[in-house]
């Protein structure tokens, strides 16, 4: 029996042997095949991009500017006289106004460029330079110019500075932005917080973004990581080419929360074209007010689809009142290209050459026509190539709670006020926020912030800007018809 005993564990041990031989094998087999799936598969075979030769290829090409302007040290902290004058409370501030130091000081502003050109030309933001008495730019390589400025154009942003250099420098290839697709993997380099080179990468997370920044807004929407002082840096495809310049930021926070916009660079092309050839910006105008088709007004106007650009004004003696052109027209074609959304129609208009003749197409009492227009320059003091009534351009939110857009037509029948009112339309308040607590509505029409008069959402962001460490706040505002102080406490 113990041998049979034996002979039988010896079996049993043999068995079990052979047994984990099997599994063992199995799973050998199951490990190839895991491997091999993963190496075939979609998401591998795709891969994430390797970036490091090119970001060693790209860096040389991205610059730090650094920008200082003399200020008094009042303006320093926002106060360039008594924000309360003429008010309650000017009595009770001006003492506290009279006994800020008056010497001389320096701000400085921090933001990015890129070279386009071997010769020292440099692409940025006209708001990273804008009222800069100084332009510093310091190279990869660490050398330092001071810049001079070929021109500005601040209805898109962009500014085209140059450094005096012996030798030609690396330049940047510039891309196809109406090529890139959404979902394409993008590149950002620049100096975000003073902190010089970094680089951050993402995909394109939409296109053609209007965010109420300016007339000719065509976006470029990121979630690459960018921060204040990424302003100016190029956007990078993976050939390298710069297919936008990194611009704004969506943040209640000033910091990144996932959603950055980049000016498209065949937009910039045009624009960096004609500031190095004349040192401004020459743009096609209309002299029309427009506004967006509401799925309202696309029934009431017997359209088929809510596309195209209301006419809602005709500038007097202007191009389309000339050509005949009349309020409630839509236009659905200008010189061949399609209006899809009514922001569509300004950057074709600002970019057609002056003295143009060009078709257009509308729609007037449910019939197409065709109008022959001659495109005219645009006049120095237009705020707009067609006075556009941006219904659906919001600017970023601040730390108010509020929401503004420019004051359009369409803004100003909500807000029931007239031409002669200037100001920002506030289109959201944050229910929590302190403007909703201190009694500011959507509707209102916000006039100056701490007697900043502000006309455009890019003045009232400026004017917010300069509140520094004032926790007390005092709007004046313009509500049904009448005006109005709120006081916004911050601290709250």
């Amino acid at each position: 029996m113990a041998a049979m005993g034996g002979g039988m564990r010896v079996q049993a041990s043999m068995v079990g042997n052979r047994g984990v031989a099997r599994v063992g094998s199995r799973f050998w087999w199951l490990g190839v095949a895991l491997v091999a799936f993963w190496m075939v598969s979609p998401a591998s075979a795709r891969g994430l991009p390797e970036l490091t030769g090119l970001v060693d290829e790209l860096k040389p090409v991205v610059v730090n500017i650094h920008t200082s302007k003399k200020a008094r040290a009042g303006k320093m902290a926002g106060l360039p006289h008594n924000p309360f004058k003429n008010s309650p409370f000017e009595n009770f501030f001006q003492p506290f106004v009279d006994r800020l130091p008056q010497g001389e000081m320096q701000t400085r502003n921090l933001g990015s460029g890129v070279i386009i050109d071997a010769e020292g030309f440099i692409l940025t933001n006209n708001h990273v330079i804008e009222e800069a008495d100084e332009i510093k730019v310091r190279l990869a390589d660490e050398r330092e110019f001071i810049a001079k400025v070929i021109g500005s154009d601040p209805k898109t942003d962009l500014a085209l500075i140059q450094i005096a250099v012996k030798q030609k420098l690396p330049a940047a290839k510039l891309g196809d932005s109406d090529a890139i697709k959404v979902g394409a993997w993008v590149v950002a380099i620049g100096n975000p917080f003073g902190l010089d080179a970094t680089v951050t990468a993402g995909i394109i997370s939409a296109k053609g973004r209007a965010i109420g920044n300016g007339p000719y807004e065509d976006f470029l929407q990121t979630d690459a990581a960018i921060n204040p002082g990424n302003s100016g840096g190029p956007l990078f495809d993976l050939e390298g080419h710069v297919i936008g310049i990194n611009t704004a930021i969506f943040s209640r926070s000033g910091g990144y929360m996932g959603i950055g916009f980049a000016i498209p660079i065949n937009m910039a092309k045009n624009v960096v074209a004609q500031l190095k050839g004349a040192g401004r910006v020459t743009r096609g105008w209309l002299g029309v007010g427009i506004q967006g088709i509401t799925p309202e007004l696309t029934a009431a106007l017997g359209l088929e689809a809510a596309k195209g650009a209301l006419v809602s004004q005709v500038t007097k003696n202007g191009p389309a009142q000339d050509a005949g052109i009349k309020a409630g027209d839509v236009i659905l074609k200008f010189n061949g290209q399609e209006i899809h959304k009514m922001r569509d129609l300004p950057s074709l208009v600002a970019m057609t050459p002056v003295g143009s003749k060009v078709a257009v197409v509308l729609l007037r009492d449910g019939k197409e026509q065709t109008i022959q227009v001659k495109v005219e320059e645009m006049p120095r003091d237009e705020s707009d190539g067609t006075a556009a009534a941006r219904s659906d351009a919001v600017a970023k939110a601040d730390p108010f709670g509020v929401r503004v857009q420019a004051l359009g037509e369409l803004q100003r029948r909500q807000g029931r006020v007239g031409d002669e009112v200037k100001g920002v339309f506030v289109a959201q308040v944050d229910p929590d926020g302190p403007a909703a607590r201190a009694g500011l509505r959507a509707g209102d029409v916000i006039l100056d912030v701490n007697r900043m008069a502000v006309e455009t959402p890019r003045e009232y962001e400026q004017a917010v800007e300069k509140i520094g460490q004032n926790r007390n706040v005092l709007m004046r505002v313009a509500r049904d018809g009448g005006v109005l102080f709120v006081a916004i406490n911050l601290e709250r």
